[in-house]
């Protein structure tokens, strides 16, 4: 499948991301007042209120003047204990409609032992004195409380390899939050994969996601943000179902892989070509193939050994994967990168769906 980065609208791209089953927020309990500091599409559709107004405020905006709610105290209480909290909040969005939030609350640990950051999951359950019920039902919201899992184990790893940036102590660059947001929204989208799959494969789990789609609908996300119109990005994935933990894996080593592509590697070039490959081979080994036609890597950077965050993150989560990567520079130009993962990690299946 062929994708040019400029016909990707930034329309479908925030409408991709509006689907996925939750809304996610994270505040920064180490700077005052713990602010917003992340909200994902989705944040914006329920509360109604925009990303740029919710950064940076404490989520008490939300209640506007009803502050007389007993869950209120309870949920201060539990974010001064630093605990986790599932509570009902009467909220408010800026037109003044109620709506009644079920809020999923959890402290991110860091290896330190100190909090980073809290993770909060909302879920608008009914709109009181209206009558109309929200989407979701019982049954998402087990489900979601499951993502709320999945999703503290995720971000600690990302959060934590983000602090290595700079080391430095105090407010955090602006940058840093943009890569954060970059590598939650990966991690929305496959949560967004494995939500909508109502099937179960042969074994009776669910617990499995399809790689080739999941691949390519991180790559597409990754050409409309840092894309350009002149740089073709080509993605050819093969239709596989591999299990959740492996797929988060590869999936942010992609992200990783095709944001510095599309950043470093057409620097002073107005086109350029972008092929990702990820397939079987005749052995088991998964791989995953990202080449360039662009400028290359100067001959004195080992990439990814030594630089920048990225590269840090893509080592560590090829070490996850028992992984062997491969970083070489083409013929005439370019560089390929190559990531073969083991057999027995993979436990590679067909998705026989996709080829239905």
């Amino acid at each position: 499948m062929a994708v040019d980065a400029s016909s990707i609208s930034g329309a479908d791209f925030l409408a991709a991301l509006s689907k996925a089953p939750f809304s996610l927020v994270l505040t920064d309990p180490r700077a005052e007042d713990n602010p917003i500091v992340y909200v994902n599409d989705t944040f914006t559709t329920i509360t109604g209120y925009a990303r740029d107004f919710a950064i940076g405020r404490n989520c008490r905006f939300l209640q506007k003047d009803d502050k007389d709610q007993e869950n209120i105290a309870k949920l201060r209480a539990a974010i001064e204990n630093e605990e986790e909290i599932i509570v009902d909040l009467r909220n408010y969005r800026p037109d003044g409609e109620q709506f009644l939030n079920r809020l999923m609350i959890s402290p991110l640990i860091g290896e330190d032992g100190n909090v980073l950051y809290f993770v909060g999951l909302q879920l608008e359950i009914e709109v009181p004195g209206t009558g109309r019920q929200s989407q979701y039902d019982s049954d998402i919201q087990n489900a979601l409380e499951e993502i709320q899992h999945r999703v503290k184990n995720h971000l600690a790893m990302v959060v934590s390899m983000i602090r290595l940036q700079s080391g430095a102590k105090g407010p955090r660059p602006d940058q840093d939050f943009d890569m954060l947001a970059r590598r939650v929204e990966t991690l929305q989208l496959l949560y967004e994969e494995l939500s909508g799959r109502d099937d179960e494969d042969e074994t009776g789990a669910k617990d499995t996601v399809a790689l080739g789609a999941y691949l390519s609908r991180v790559a597409n996300a990754v050409a409309y943000l840092d894309g350009r119109s002149g740089v073709r990005v080509n993605i050819d994935a093969e239709k596989l179902r591999v299990p959740f933990q492996t797929a988060t894996q590869l999936g942010l080593i992609l992200s990783e892989l095709t944001t510095n592509a599309l950043q470093h590697a057409f620097e002073g070039r107005n086109e350029g070509l972008l092929e990702i490959e990820a397939k079987t081979l005749s052995n088991g080994v998964f791989r995953l193939v990202i080449s360039d036609d662009g400028v290359g890597i100067p001959d004195d950077v080992d990439w990814p050994k030594e630089g920048n965050l990225g590269g840090r993150i893509i080592n560590s989560l090829v070490e996850g994967l028992e992984g062997k990567l491969d970083v070489a520079a083409g013929d005439v130009q370019g560089t390929t990168v190559t990531l073969d993962v083991p057999k027995a990690l993979v436990s590679i299946e067909e998705d026989e769906e996709e080829h239905a």
